[in-house]
């Protein structure tokens, strides 16, 4: 009977955050979907970061907006933070002036870092981060701060709001003045998890490709495109080489926590380094497929080699794919940072299909003939690779790639 890893998407319909209840569960049908599958997994529990707000609320020159707080952001005192507003509406003026004793408006759902790093030395009091869009109705738009960030608040804690966007222009037509903040909260830690599984190769077993895909979801979102699809891509993937098993070792990683900071991805190279340094040959990363309206990706965090093979393949197999080299923002980035070659699937909708991070994020957009023209693509491809008679991808990456991944994580240094 064949398989149809797209009905998993349905056992996992639900919003899914690092760490909730929700998180577990999902995590453990995916482990009870692999036994069904013929095969065993595991966790490998890690913590991150967590934070219960308990009162958030911004004033604007008297008046009240409503808000959400960041966690990891810090607390105020009961009266709150008060201070001049003041629009951060480009990091290149910045630098022109002083951000003490202000409350900083950034059209962002995240603070830039740069303009964290200078909010902090000056000694700012407050951001006010928007989301959504001004063509939206309030009800429509989810108020989902994220949880400032390790690179942020080890510089120092700076209380932060989240508005919607319909209001930040509504308060910027009446030319604010003052603002304030009034935020308090708990920050600790949560336990999640990365389900991993292993089929082992027939021949070189010690030459490993890891398949990733993350499996958490952000707050008001049922994660369907992203990235339910991706769980079902390693389900379906699972399936086929339980069946036909290739000569290299094929490692599926369902990570969590990448909707944080890749922060599976992370937690698996690092409690993985002699394996990743040694055995670890490539990663392949699933991240949004099976978009109705889209278009296929593939994006090589390595050599061009690897973009050129691609394009040969896909030419070959006359499958529609932009292929190029660049950093993919998901799980494949920590391995191509650990010195493996990583490439990154996506079918990506853009504006008029699939949306993400939201309530929006649903079944109803996906497409399972797109989904399953997608996995026969990949499967191929690690198909091939998988039973070649010496590994054809070299081991390195690129010294101007070190550069983008190094940017990507705003690291102050050129190389790592």
């Amino acid at each position: 009977m064949k398989y149809h890893a797209f009905n998993f998407l349905k056992k996992i319909y639900y919003v899914r955050t690092a760490g909730s209840e929700n998180d577990l569960k999902a995590a453990e049908e995916i482990k009870a979907e692999v036994a069904r599958l013929g095969g065993a997994a595991e966790f490998e529990e890690f913590m991150v970061d967590h934070s219960t707000i308990n009162l958030a609320k911004l004033i604007v020159d008297g008046k009240e907006i409503e808000c959400a707080g960041a966690g990891y952001s810090g607390v105020t005192p009961k009266e709150g933070v008060s201070g001049e507003f003041y629009y951060a509406e480009q990091l290149e003026s910045i630098g022109l002036r002083s951000l003490k004793n202000k409350i900083i408006l950034s059209a962002t759902k995240r603070v830039p870092h740069d303009l964290y790093e200078k909010a902090v030395k000056d000694g700012a009091l407050g951001f006010i981060l928007i989301t959504g869009s001004v063509y939206k109705k309030n009800s429509d738009v989810d108020l989902d701060p994220y949880l400032n960030r390790e690179l942020d608040y080890t510089l120092g804690m700076i209380p932060t709001v989240m508005i919607r966007a319909k209001d930040a222009e509504r308060m910027l037509e009446a030319s604010p003045k003052e603002a304030t903040i009034i935020l308090d909260g708990v920050d600790d830690k949560i336990k999640t998890q990365n389900v991993v599984s292993t089929i082992e190769g027939t021949e070189c077993k010690d030459e490993i490709i890891t398949i990733t895909a993350h499996y958490d979801s952000v707050s008001f979102s049922k994660g369907a495109y992203d990235n339910g699809t991706g769980v079902i891509s390693l389900l379906h993937m699972y399936d086929y080489f339980m069946r036909n098993k290739p000569k290299r070792t094929l490692r599926f990683i369902w990570c969590g926590a990448e909707e944080m900071g890749l922060l599976g991805s992370k937690n698996y190279v690092k409690v993985h380094e002699e394996e990743v340094k040694n055995n670890v040959r490539l990663n392949i990363n699933i991240d949004m497929v099976a978009a109705t309206i889209g278009r296929d990706i593939a994006c090589v965090t390595g050599d061009m080699d690897i973009v050129n093979y691609l394009k040969f393949m896909y030419k070959e197999e006359g499958f529609s794919l932009h292929v190029y080299q660049d950093v993919y923002s998901s799980d494949s980035t920590p391995f191509a940072d650990s010195g493996v070659p990583a490439i990154s699937f996506a079918r990506l909708s853009g504006p008029n299909g699939a949306t993400i991070h939201s309530h929006d994020d649903v079944i109803e957009r996906l497409s399972e003939p797109n989904f399953l023209r997608t996995m026969d693509f990949i499967v191929k491809v690690i198909e091939r690779w998988g039973n070649a008679y010496e590994f054809p991808i070299e081991k390195k990456i690129p010294e101007d790639v070190k550069k983008k991944i190094d940017k990507y994580y705003q690291r102050k240094k050129e190389n790592k």
